[in-house]
């Protein structure tokens, strides 16, 4: 009898001021059941960074993919989410094959909008506290936004975001009012943009 695979699909980085947005999509291997899977936000950075190995060693597929912020800045960050998505979806298609005699794919969504893409789609308000496959999803994707903000910390020393992680703290917001934009801050956002009309203003 045929299966349908669940792949679950989440994004993140949606709230930060700076840096790419991230998405992950994974089909869990249900003989290596993975302990723990919850919602990103809900685990500390280690247990994320734990289950994000475990992950990658015992799913059946898995995939990471971003839209950038200049796609951000370009189309708006809820469709730039659904782009990394779109991506991350295609990407995990590409490596991972089903035969017909073995199943099809679900696709599930952390939210209340599907990516367009060419597998059946369920969006699932809070999936990633409902779905397995959807938290492997959303701890994959947050694993690597982290990632990738640790290593723009060591390009832009200057604004902490090995501490913030681009999201809009008090620190964050004193840092970009001090020493301006960064090439990797998203100026479509309320509080980047401010901090260029200041500039803007101050330099007229």
């Amino acid at each position: 009898m045929a299966l349908t695979l669940i792949c679950g699909v989440d994004e993140a980085g949606r709230g930060p001021l700076a840096g790419a947005v991230y998405a992950a999509a994974v089909i869990l291997n249900p003989e290596r059941p993975i302990l723990g899977l919850a919602d990103s936000k809900k685990l500390s950075e280690k247990k994320r960074d734990l289950l994000s190995i475990e992950i990658k060693q015992h799913a059946l597929a898995w995939a990471i993919a971003s839209s950038s912020v200049a796609e951000i800045d370009s189309i708006n960050i809820l469709q730039a989410s659904l782009l990394a998505m779109k991506r991350a979806v295609e990407s995990l298609q590409q490596q991972f094959n089903v035969s017909p005699a073995f199943g099809e794919i679900f696709v599930q969504v952390d939210g209340n909008k599907c990516p367009k893409i060419d597998l059946p789609c369920e969006a699932i308000v809070q999936g990633d506290s409902k779905v397995q496959a959807i938290s492997a999803a959303s701890i994959l994707a947050k694993v690597a936004r982290d990632t990738e903000l640790y290593a723009l910390d060591l390009q832009y020393p200057n604004y902490g975001f090995a501490k913030h992680k681009g999201y809009p703290t008090a620190f964050h917001i004193e840092m970009l009012s001090l020493h301006g934009i960064s090439a990797i801050h998203r100026l479509s956002y309320a509080p980047v943009k401010k901090v260029m009309l200041l500039n803007l203003g101050a330099n007229t």
